[in-house]
Formats: structure tokens, sequence, C-alpha cells
């Protein structure tokens, strides 16, 4: 029996062609490979995991715009009754139940006051005055409660309240971040009813936080007598800011004394990195490299440098401080553009959080002449890039760690969990893509010989 003959259709048609077309592809490549004298092999186009090249003023404009859209919504300017949950419809006539509205994020947090100067500075590099108002907005509403609940002192429900913390701060965490926008903002002709709370904020930096012997703040926990290099952050930009804003000496020269003598303690000058912390009645002081910490470090840094007078004798000191932590963190950034979890160990997870602190301070220091752009300019670009992957649709950051104590052994800093509600992402990623815009406006850059480089003009 004859097998019976079915016509070829189109689909058929389709496959014969494609099966020739690859046969005869394959045989053309077989006869003249690719090789340095068909192609320049070193032109070929490496598979990056990150955009390799610098973004655009539109990209970097609009990861702000969606970190800002979800933030608005999620942590709104408003004040509600705690025990009907209804939002207060004359916020003139307050009484002992009156809280924040419901968030996601906690208004009064030194993680917000990081959020607060990002913002202020995400307005100045876009022109985008939504920004400044978010700011605005909240830290006065903070003021108009404090005051408030300032005049209650005495009661239960002021000692529960959401702003106890700024009426009472009890930590550095309570005071630095939030009193350096404030007084940002305050320097920018807005918040003059924040002034109370500057002043009330810079005197628990200066005269009531636990210091060392000579001077040095510190902390008795996990022991009497440590220091957590958090702590940098948590006062030198606030310092830095009073005295710019009252013109006192006192306020650069205890910044700068804070700066040198963190770093005398805890900084590895062979690694070029911080150790996270120190107690003093330890015989040896093991040393973790904690990202996020290292982070808190530099920007202390380079805010104070942003604003301390180059006259200032302690000026020569904290830029040599800051070039030599630059070229520690440099040195370990990850292929992706990312820093791990702990700097110098690679098993570590990546994160984002102290990669976005990173990306600020080194654009912020390329910006302001206080390191070499044509050095560092492609790192921080390549660290954008990789912030820029971790801001989903909703504007949410992924990938940064929560917050975390101090620790003297791996397992700790290796297994702190990762959460896209931690609060520590949000402003350095604000801080970052600014500071980025004023990177890109004002140099080239360009793929050469393969490599991305500075431009020369």
């Amino acid at each position: 029996m004859k097998t019976p003959l079915y016509p070829i259709n189109t689909l058929s048609k389709c496959i014969i062609l494609m099966v020739l077309a690859l046969t005869v592809q394959l045989t053309f490549s077989q006869d003249k490979p690719i090789n340095d004298v068909t192609k320049p092999l070193h032109l070929m186009q490496p598979d990056y995991p990150t955009l390799y090249d610098a973004p655009t003023a539109e990209s970097v404009k609009a990861t702000i715009q969606r970190i800002y859209t979800f933030l608005d919504e999620a942590t709104p300017a408003k004040l509600m009754d705690r025990r009907t949950k209804e939002v207060w419809s004359n916020p003139e006539t307050l009484n002992r139940h009156a809280v924040f509205a419901e968030g996601l994020f906690r208004l009064t947090s030194y993680e917000w006051g990081v959020t607060y100067a990002g913002m202020l500075h995400a307005a100045k590099a876009t022109g985008n005055k939504n920004y400044t108002d978010y700011t605005k907005e909240r830290l006065s509403l903070i003021a108009h409660l404090a005051n408030y609940y300032k005049q209650d002192n005495a009661t239960d429900e002021a000692k529960d309240s959401p702003v106890h913390s700024v009426i009472h701060p009890g930590a550095l965490d309570d005071a630095g971040a939030i009193c350096a926008a404030m007084i940002k903002l305050n320097r920018m002709g807005m918040g003059d009813q924040l002034r109370p709370y500057i002043d009330n904020f810079i005197d628990y930096i200066s005269a009531k936080q636990f210091r060392l012997s000579d001077g040095t703040l510190a902390r008795n926990r996990p022991h009497p007598n440590t220091l957590w290099l958090d702590d940098l952050f948590m006062s030198v930009p606030a310092l830095a800011q009073m005295g710019k804003l009252t013109g006192e000496k006192k306020y650069y020269d205890d910044a700068v004394k804070q700066v040198i003598q963190f770093s005398n303690r805890m900084f590895n000058k062979e690694k070029g990195l911080y150790m996270h912390g120190w107690c003093e009645d330890m015989e040896v002081h093991p040393q973790y490299h904690w990202a996020r910490a290292n982070g808190w470090a530099i920007m202390a840094i380079v805010e104070l440098l942003d604003v301390l007078p180059e006259t200032h004798s302690g000026y020569p000191a904290v830029l040599k401080q800051l070039k030599l932590h630059v070229a520690g963190l440099t040195a370990y950034q990850d292929q992706t553009g990312f820093w791990h979890q702990l700097i110098d160990r690679n098993d570590s997870y990546l994160e984002t959080s102290a990669t976005a602190i990173y990306t600020y301070a080194m654009a912020r220091a390329i910006n302001r002449g206080f390191i070499d752009k044509t050095a560092y300019s492609p790192a921080v670009l390549l660290a954008w890039n990789a912030v820029a992957t971790k801001v989903n649709e909703k504007g949410q950051v992924e990938g940064t760690c929560v917050g975390t104590g101090m620790a003297f052994d791996p397992a700790f800093y290796y297994n702190r969990p990762i959460h896209i509600f931690a609060a520590h992402g949000y402003g350095p990623a604000i801080l970052a893509g600014a500071e980025i815009l004023e990177l890109i406006k004002n140099n080239d850059f360009e793929i050469n010989d393969a490599s991305l480089q500075l431009k020369r003009k």
C-alpha cells in the first residue's frame, strides 16, 4: 500500500526554510569562525549583570518619583484619634489621644530623618516642589504635635506619645538624623517652628549623651564604654549643620573630634574599612566590617566636609580620612555594582541600603571635588545602576538589611534578615539618585575601548 501524499502547508514550508537557514549559518560559521582576524574580540559585548553605562537623567528622575509616590501614600502627613482611628479634621484642636495617622514607617525615626534630607536634596536636583513639601509637611506636623504634648508633659499619654523622643531624646538615634534634616529645612527659609526642637536635639548630643573620658560619643551597650560606628552619622551631620546655621565653631570642633577619635580606634588602615563596634575594656577588638555602618561613617564625613570651613584646623585630617575610606570601599565593590553585607566577605549577601549610601557619599564627594572624579565616577555609576534595579514598580526598595545591633561573631551579620519595609533603604536611595543627577549633569561619560570612562574635555 502506498503512503498517501499530502501537500506541504505554509507552516511546514516555514519550518523547512528555518532548518535550511540554520544549516547554512552553521556551515558558514564553521568555515569562517569569529576570531581576532574576522572581528575585534575586545569589542565583543559582555553579558553584564547590571547596566554598564551612564544612566539617563530621565531614568534617575523616574526612579526617585516612584519612591516618592510610594512613600507619600505610605506615610501620610495627618493626625488621628488613637481610640477611633479617625483622621483629625481640625489639627488645631488636639487632645491627649492625638497620634500620627497610621503608616508603614515611623515619622520620627532616624531612618526618616535620612528620608527627609533625601527629599530636600531631590527637590533641589529635580526642581520638583512636591519633594520639599513632603519634608516640610511632616516635620511641621511633628513640631505641631510636640508643642501640644510638651504642654501636657506629666500625663501618661504624653510619655507614650509618638513625639516623646522629640521632646525627650534618650539616644543619638532619637536626635541626630532628624535634627540635621530640620536644620537643612530651616536653612532653606522654612520651618521656623522647628528651632526649639533643633536646639533640644543639639543640647542632647552636645551635653547629655554619654561620652568616653576624651569626649568621644559612646554607649553602654552591649558593654560599658562601647563605640558604635553608626553614631558618627547620628551626631556629626547635626553638629556640622548647627555650625553652619549658627556660625559657632564649637559645633565644628566637636564634629571633627568625633570623626578623628572614632577613626583612630575603629579604622583598619590596611583594608580601608571601619569595624562596626569597639569596646574599651576588650583586650582585642574583633573586626566585622558591616556595610551599612561603613555607610553611616562615610556619609557623616562627606556631610561634615560639605559645610566645614576649609580654614578649620581639622579640615585636612577629615578630607584625608574620606579619601582613605573611599579607596578602601571601592576595592571591595562587587561586579554587580553592589557591596556585600560584610564588605570583605564575598559569601555574605549583596545589600541595597549600604550600596545606596556609598553611591550618594561618593557621588557627592566627586561633585564637591573631594575625590578624583576620573578614578571613581565609573564605580559610582555602576553602584547607582545596581540600586535602581532594587526599586520596584511600586517604588519599594528591595534588598535592605533590617535594623542591626552589634555583634562579635559572623553568624549575626550573615543572617540578618532582608525586608522590603526595612526603612533604612529609602532615604539613601533618594539621596543617591539626587546626587547622581548632579554627576551626570556636569560630566559626560562614554564607552571607550569597551569600558565606561569619564569623557575628558
